[in-house]
């Protein structure tokens, strides 16, 4: 940058994106830092992360197929809700119509231990497994 006479705008800024410290049962971490898989619809992988735009922030919400390493699903909102990941989830599951048994794998935020995640997973009948908390 320096070459180039170029300056930061600004500094980049943490945004947390879970919250794991919430009274929600949590699933165990069936994936088990497996993250591959040799058929397509076996394994979704979850996460949220943030995006800095000229009206503020915004979250991302993306489930990949660990076959293909495709983006499956994806939402995005200037906030956190269930509805963030629910909609991402829902995005994959129009697109690729994956059968019962398909494992979704996230942290522990409260948005995937939420009710309405939950419940999203349970009506498709989907395995949920969460990462296992840091040692």
């Amino acid at each position: 940058m320096d070459e180039e006479g170029l300056e930061c705008k600004m500094r980049r800024k943490f945004k947390a994106t879970s919250n794991s410290k919430h009274n929600k049962p949590v699933a165990p971490n069936l994936l088990d830092r497996n993250f591959t898989a040799s058929e397509l619809n076996q394994a979704y992988v979850g996460d949220i992360t943030y995006v800095a735009t000229r009206e503020g922030w915004l979250y991302l919400a993306v489930f990949i197929d660990l076959c293909s390493r495709s983006v499956v699903g994806w939402s995005m909102d200037s906030r956190m809700p269930a509805a963030l990941v629910n909609d991402a989830l829902t995005m994959a599951i129009f697109k690729r119509r994956p059968e019962a048994g398909l494992l979704v794998h996230s942290d522990r935020g409260s948005q995937y231990a939420s009710d309405s995640f939950q419940g999203l997973l349970k009506q498709h009948e989907f395995k949920c497994s969460m990462s296992s908390s840091a040692v």
